[in-house]
């Protein structure tokens, strides 16, 4: 395997969201969704991603920040079950510097950053029925309502990390 070529596993609001943001960026090779477990507390699975990606092309830290603004990072709303706010981690090395970027970002942030870093535990993919959701479906009220406004966010903030495509927002 490439020595450039990393994971990591986001999860933080619908799966379908976080999907395609992601699928969007230079960098990212494959994007697996569906629901990922850690342990203790945290051991049920929860709606995520798990994100390949090219070191060369994009850094872990793009990724983190790119998902600190894409989701709810600083709301402890009542689904957080469901939509665990989190970076999960492959290796202790991955887990320290997650932390790192997380804290050095919070100044970007007005409100107090909730996600968390945990160590990805499992992982079970969602039905191939609904991966790749907007890619599939672009022109459904749920992208047009729930993704259009996240991709509008990654071409504002992010367009040198996404990729020459054309969006349908």
């Amino acid at each position: 395997m490439n020595s450039k070529l990393n994971k990591i596993a986001l999860g933080g609001g619908c799966h379908w969201c976080t999907e395609a943001v992601f699928q969007a960026l230079i960098g990212v090779m494959k994007v697996e969704q569906g629901y990922v477990a850690s342990v203790n507390e945290n051991s049920s699975f929860s709606e995520a991603i798990i994100v390949h990606f090219n070191t060369e092309g994009v850094s872990l830290k793009t990724l983190i920040e790119i998902h600190l603004h894409t989701h709810k990072s600083t709301s402890n709303h009542a689904m957080r079950s469901k939509y665990r706010s989190a970076v999960y981690t492959f290796s202790e090395e991955q887990r320290k510097e997650s932390e790192g970027i997380i804290n050095n970002l919070q100044e970007d942030f007005e409100y107090k950053i909730i996600t968390k870093v945990y160590p990805f535990q499992s992982f079970k993919a969602s039905r191939e029925a609904i991966q790749n959701y907007y890619q599939k479906n672009p022109n459904k009220p749920f992208c047009k309502t729930f993704i259009n406004p996240k991709l509008e966010i990654l071409l504002q903030k992010f367009s040198y990390q996404v990729k020459k495509v054309k969006y349908h927002i």
